[in-house]
């Protein structure tokens, strides 16, 4: 099972033009998107797929209002633990380090420790 990250978002409309826009894409993806109490403060719970393919969407879609969230995101998801490397290396096929690196923008020794880890499970 993947871990589920709660990401806050604050002032998510405020900052965010076509916000009806964004809000509709995150739910298309599953994400669960809801905001804290009557604050203006937004949250997000999302997996590490749902979170890559959000900001996938944002980087294709190029509306620059929504750029600080497609980097709030990643920010995010650069800091998974060993555990969600060696999952997510797990899911997939014939991974090597830089592909690794690419797609999680862990470290090369972060990468090596989950491929040596996968290599020793088999």
């Amino acid at each position: 099972m993947e871990v589920i990250h709660t990401i806050n978002l604050p002032a998510f409309v405020r900052r965010t033009m076509k916000a009806y826009a964004l809000k509709a894409h995150i739910r298309q993806l599953d994400c669960d998107l809801s905001r804290i109490g009557r604050s203006r403060n937004w949250q997000i719970k999302a997996n590490f797929s749902q979170i890559q393919a959000l900001v996938k969407l944002i980087e294709q879609e190029q509306e620059e209002s929504w750029l600080w969230l497609g980097k709030l995101l990643k920010r995010e998801y650069q800091h998974l633990s060993h555990d969600n490397l060696l999952a997510l290396a797990i899911r997939l096929d014939n991974l090597t380090v830089t592909a690794l690196m690419a797609l999680t923008d862990c470290t090369l020794a972060q990468a090596r420790k989950v491929l040596d880890k996968l290599e020793d499970l088999d």
